[in-house]
C-alpha cells in the first residue's frame, strides 16, 4: 500500500532497512518533515493535506487581548469645554451700509455727543446731515455709515440712552427716499489747463500731471484764440449735456468754468463726478445723504370693488333656487 502511494519516494531512499521503517513510521503519522535530506523533498512536497492551514495556525501564538479600558465619567467642565472646543466658529459677517435718523435736542453739544459714541466704536462716518425742523427745539439728524447688524443695534441703544435724543430710527431695511445735494467747478478750457486754475498753494512743479499727459512738445505749442475759444464752448456744450442727462443745472458760467447744482441719490452723484473728471474738476462740495421713508400706495379702488363684489355674491345666496324655472 505505501508502495502505491508513494512510488517515487520510497524508490529513490537507499538506506537501511531500520531507516525505511523509520520513515514509513513518520508518513503514517502524518509527519513528512522529519528528514530534511534532499531525497526526503519530494516527500515534503507531495504531503499537503486540506486542513494544514488550521493545523498551523491552532499552533501559533495567540495575540492575548488585555482588558478594556475603564470610562471615566467626565466632570461637567470637561463636557463643556469639549461642547465649546467642538462648535464651529460663526462665519464672518461682512459691514452694511446703515442709515440711521435721529430726532435730538436743538442745543449745543448734541452733535459733539453723538459723534463720540460713534467714534467710540470705530465707526467710519460716511454721511453726516443735521438741521432743525418745524418744530422748535427739534433737530432730526441723518447719519450713514458702515457696520455689522450687531454692532449698530448695540450703537442704537447707546444713542437712545443719550439725555438730548428722542428717538433712534434705524431705516436701513426701509424703502427710503434718498437725495444728496452736489455742488461742483468744472473746467470748460480743457484738462491740459487744470493746474492753471488750480490755486497756487496746491501746485507743485516736480509733480507730473499724468491725467493731464502734458508733454514739452504740447508746451511749447500754443493756439490761437479762435482755436481755443472754439474749444471753450466745445466743451462747455458737453458739460451742460452732461449736467441735462442728470438732470441738473448751470447755476454760474465764467470764462475758464461752470458751477454744476446736481440733486440726486448718492450713487448717481458719485457717478457723475466721474464723468466729470475728465474736464478737470476744480473743486466739489457735497451735502450729505437726507433721507425719509417711502409712504405705502392704498387703491382705494381695488377696496370698493372688493366691496360690491362681496355684496353681489351675498346677494347671489339669497335667492330661493325652488323658485327658479326648471332646465
Amino acid at each position: 500500500m505505501l508502495h502505491s502511494i508513494y512510488p517515487k519516494a520510497i524508490a529513490s531512499l537507499e538506506q537501511p532497512i531500520g531507516s525505511r521503517l523509520y520513515l514509513t513510521r513518520m508518513i503514517l503519522q502524518g509527519n513528512p518533515t522529519a528528514f530534511v535530506t534532499p531525497s526526503v523533498a519530494i516527500v515534503r512536497r507531495a504531503y499537503s493535506p486540506a486542513t494544514s492551514a488550521m493545523a498551523f495556525k491552532k499552533h501559533l501564538g495567540q495575540k492575548k487581548f488585555g482588558h478594556a479600558p475603564r470610562y471615566l465619567q467626565p466632570t461637567a467642565e470637561d463636557a463643556v469645554y469639549n461642547i465649546l472646543h467642538n462648535t464651529p466658529t460663526s462665519s464672518a459677517e461682512k459691514s452694511k451700509r446703515h442709515v440711521l435718523n435721529l430726532l435730538v435736542q436743538n442745543e449745543p453739544g448734541v452733535l459733539s455727543r453723538l459723534s463720540g459714541v460713534l467714534a467710540g466704536r470705530n465707526f467710519n462716518i460716511e454721511s453726516l446731515v443735521v438741521a432743525n425742523t418745524e418744530v422748535p427745539d427739534l433737530s432730526r439728524m441723518t447719519v450713514v455709515f458702515k457696520g455689522k447688524n450687531v454692532q449698530i443695534e448695540q450703537a442704537r441703544r447707546q444713542l437712545e440712552d443719550l439725555v438730548p435724543v428722542w428717538a433712534v430710527l434705524d431705516y436701513t431695511h426701509t424703502k427710503l427716499i434718498e437725495r444728496e445735494l452736489l455742488l461742483i467747478k468744472v473746467s470748460i478750457l480743457g484738462p491740459e489747463h487744470l493746474h492753471e486754475q488750480l490755486p497756487t498753494s496746491k501746485l507743485d512743479k516736480d509733480v507730473e500731471y499724468v491725467d493731464e499727459k502734458l508733454n514739452a512738445s504740447e508746451e511749447t505749442s500754443q493756439e490761437t484764440p479762435s482755436v481755443a475759444l472754439r474749444h471753450t464752448f466745445d466743451h462747455l456744450r458737453a458739460v451742460t449735456e452732461l449736467t441735462r442727462l442728470f438732470e441738473g443745472k448751470i447755476v454760474d458760467v465764467s470764462s475758464d468754468s461752470v458751477v454744476v447744482e446736481v440733486c440726486a441719490k448718492p450713487e448717481r452723484i458719485t457717478s457723475f463726478m466721474k464723468l466729470c473728471k475728465p474736464f478737470g474738476i476744480i473743486e466739489a462740495a457735497r451735502t450729505g445723504v437726507m433721507a425719509m421713508p417711502r409712504s405705502p400706495v392704498h387703491d382705494q379702488y381695488a377696496a370698493q370693488t372688493d366691496h360690491s363684489s362681496q355684496e353681489q355674491e351675498d346677494d347671489d345666496e339669497d335667492v330661493d333656487l325652488s323658485a327658479l324655472p326648471p332646465s
